[in-house]
């Protein structure tokens, strides 16, 4: 009998003793894959719901900011209508006040002038006293002046006074 090289007798001895820690090896290996990969996958699930957050916050957020804008931009709208809406009524209301004075002075040359010019300069006299200075106004009626006070009864002034004194009937004219 030959006795085994004194290398070859340790490797034989050393076999299972590698194998069992080759076992060893791979099983931790697996169990570290194995953790690693369950650790993986929670990360991922956990991105996952982070993204899925992040993304409803970002729509939540946007969808308040074009809630947002569409407000500003309805207020603009209201008060754009609105402002329109007040110029025409302005120039609704400029138009019939050029119309009335001028009708006003169109009773210049009617036949019934002379006797509404007396009962104006009468009006007038009656407001600042006998004494009052009265004269004719260039569009016509009649402006009087006593001491510290003036009355303008001209035509144009009175036109004026008559829609100022119809008010909210005037205004009637132009809303719904």
């Amino acid at each position: 009998m030959t006795t085994p090289a004194p290398d070859q007798t340790t490797d034989d001895a050393l076999h299972p003793v590698r194998a069992g820690l080759l076992r060893a090896a791979h099983a931790d290996a697996e169990a570290l894959l194995s953790r690693t990969e369950r650790q993986a996958a929670r990360l991922l699930d956990q991105a996952r719901a982070e993204a899925r957050t992040i993304l409803d916050d970002a729509r939540r957020q946007g969808e308040a900011d074009g809630a947002e804008a569409c407000r500003d931009l309805l207020v603009r709208s209201r008060r754009e209508a609105r402002s329109r809406t007040l110029a025409a009524r302005r120039e609704a209301y400029e138009e019939l006040r050029r119309e009335a004075t001028r009708r006003a002075g169109e009773l210049r040359g009617a036949d019934s002038y002379v006797s509404l010019r007396k009962r104006l300069e009468h009006r007038a006299r009656v407001l600042l006293g006998p004494g009052a200075e009265v004269s004719e106004h260039t569009d016509g009626g009649v402006v009087a002046r006593a001491p510290g006070r003036r009355v303008d009864l001209s035509l144009t002034a009175l036109a004026d006074r008559a829609l100022d004194l119809m008010g909210a009937e005037v205004r009637s004219l132009w809303e719904p």
